[in-house]
């Protein structure tokens, strides 16, 4: 029904707008009495092979919702109703800000694929605390990233003050210094830099009560030596884990005609890249840490890839877009056939 009926009359409207009005409605619906109730019947799938633990959380399930969805944890509690065994907001950044001018975002239907510039517009952290507040139950990762002002000199400053202000309401964490979208944010990634951050926000982390798991986002767009020096950084770092991978700037084997505009590419055509930067992690680190796949997730097979090439959880984002609520229930039976 939803690949045939409502996203054809969705796919008529501009691609950022139509979020945001999706977006409110699935809101306004889970307040009439009984809805909520309903979506979890419908969506949701239980089974002890499904459950899984991994740095010290407990998952109901494998399957997570990427961050981008939910940038200001708005409506994490109605989005995991649909079966989503973790949510993950953001990227949040210290103040509020509007991203980059519109138009930026781009479907690419006859790749299955989206092209986004967003530039991490957010309301900023604060705002979205009272609304993690009122979380009961829910996995949420908090993926935390710098102001698009502020140097690279001084994004520890940024994501240092993102870390200490979730800290009380996120389960684990995501530093995000892969999107393309942020001017010189990839420059974050190389050794030195990466390493600087980290073992920053271990520092913080490490003298709480009780120590987050941090997670590293990483580019797709690493060649092999940088992604062995992802691993070393991240053994060395004590890192919690690797979700692999972000949006990617390569247009290959791309057929839409608006496949030049500017931004990361997130989609199908990222699916066999992302599996390759799974798979390599994987083996080259001989398990050395959990990680986290995405990229061109869009059946229960893409699903089946990223766990069987070394994937310990998977999350969406482009394929819930062109597939529907529906996909997560599918991936979900699925595994336990597996």
């Amino acid at each position: 029904m939803y690949r045939h009926l409502i996203k054809p009359l969705l796919f008529l409207f501009d691609p950022e707008w139509i979020h945001h009005f999706v977006f409110t409605l699935i809101g306004w619906v889970h307040k009439i009495p009984g809805v909520p109730f309903l979506v979890r019947v419908l969506y949701q799938v239980h089974h002890p092979k499904l459950e899984k633990e991994f740095f010290g959380i407990r998952f109901k399930n494998p399957v997570g919702l990427a961050a981008g969805f939910d940038k200001d944890a708005k409506l994490y509690k109605e989005l995991s109703n649909f079966g989503f065994g973790f949510v993950e907001i953001g990227t949040l950044t210290p103040k509020p800000q509007k991203g980059n001018p519109k138009k930026r975002l781009f479907r690419l239907p006859e790749d299955e694929a989206l092209i986004n510039r967003m530039g991490f517009n957010n309301q900023g952290v604060q705002a979205a605390i009272p609304r993690l507040q009122k979380n009961k139950n829910i996995i949420i990762g908090g993926n935390i990233g710098k102001n698009k002002t502020t140097p690279n000199e001084k994004a520890k400053e940024d994501y240092t003050y993102c870390f200490r202000a979730l800290y009380p309401y996120v389960d684990y964490f995501v530093v995000n210094v892969s999107s393309p979208n942020t001017p010189n944010l990839r420059e974050l990634q190389e050794k030195k830099p990466l390493t600087d951050l980290l073992n920053t926000l271990q520092k913080i982390n490490q003298a709480t009560e009780k120590p987050k798991p941090i997670l590293l986002k990483i580019s797709p767009d690493l060649n092999e030596k940088q992604l062995i020096d992802v691993i070393a950084i991240v053994k060395t770092t004590k890192t919690a884990g690797v979700i692999a991978t972000n949006t990617t700037l390569d247009r290959e084997n791309i057929s839409s005609s608006n496949k030049n505009e500017i931004g990361g590419l997130s989609g199908r055509p990222l699916s066999q890249r992302s599996t390759e930067v799974v798979r390599f992690l994987s083996e080259k680190s001989k398990k050395a840490f959990p990680i986290i796949g995405v990229g061109g997730i869009h059946d229960p097979i893409d699903a089946i890839e990223k766990l069987n090439a070394g994937a310990d959880l998977i999350q969406l984002y482009t394929g819930f877009v062109y597939n529907g609520p529906a996909m997560v229930k599918r991936i979900n039976k699925a595994l336990i056939r597996e």
